[in-house]
């Protein structure tokens, strides 16, 4: 039973940490959505991903050949790890042409609405799956017990869940951040691809800079909003 406890908080601390990557995306994929239903497209979304996580961690349990040689020496977690890269390379590169140009979506706002709003949902759905791949498989190579790993991703899911919002609405309210998340993404989706290709990138490299870019950011923008207040006080002053 110890063990058993053991391993449910390793798998959990795993999904949760590797849920950064999730937070990013769903907060960009939900960036396009209107407002009024910014929130319906996270939490469809999210519900989708999670029915779909526990759908592929019984499917794997079922199928030892994962990692078996298909095609061109790639396994299916590596046509998968491929594939995901290229998508969120491909997505994170629109969206940052669309900020940075200020683009909008089309005329007609309802169908863009929308069409905005499935693809929010069917985005943060396709990339969840590539991202819980690694966590998924890493969580049967340390049990095969479907009712220890199953409770720790759905506890998983209602952290990020929790977070998504606030830290996806800061994001959106900041272009500057905004661009910074996309750029985190695209390093993402290239380490996807590179891991693909059976090279492995240790995950510091990536978590370590983010970090430190986002703490250059978080103080440029309290210099920013210093200076605001006290060009305001020297106004109100005079």
């Amino acid at each position: 039973m110890i063990d058993h406890i053991a391993t449910f908080a390793l798998i959990l601390g795993l999904e949760l940490v590797l849920g950064i990557d999730n937070i990013l995306v769903i907060s960009i994929m939900v960036g396009r959505v209107e407002e009024a239903r910014r929130e319906r497209a996270r939490y469809l979304g999210l519900l989708f991903a999670l029915v779909l996580r526990i759908a592929i961690l019984a499917l794997l349990l079922a199928i030892t050949g994962i990692k078996q040689s298909i095609v061109f020496g790639l396994s299916v977690r590596d046509l998968v790890m491929l594939a995901g890269g290229m998508f969120l390379l491909w997505k994170a590169i629109k969206e940052i042409h669309h900020t940075v140009e200020i683009i909008e979506d089309g005329e007609n706002k309802t169908l863009a609405g929308a069409a905005n709003y499935a693809k929010a949902i069917r985005d943060i759905v396709l990339l969840d799956i590539v991202f819980s791949l690694d966590s998924v498989i890493t969580a049967i190579g340390l049990t095969r017990e479907i009712w220890v790993i199953i409770p720790a991703v759905i506890v998983s899911f209602l952290g990020i869940l929790a977070f998504a919002k606030p830290i996806g609405e800061f994001i959106l309210a900041r272009p500057s951040l905004k661009i910074l998340a996309l750029s985190f993404l695209v390093t993402i989706g290239v380490t996807l691809f590179i891991e693909g290709l059976h090279q492995h990138v240790p995950r510091t490299l990536i978590y370590l800079p983010m970090g430190f870019a986002i703490v250059v950011e978080m103080l440029q923008m309290r210099f920013e909003q210093n200076k605001k207040n006290k060009v305001l006080k020297v106004s109100e002053a005079s």
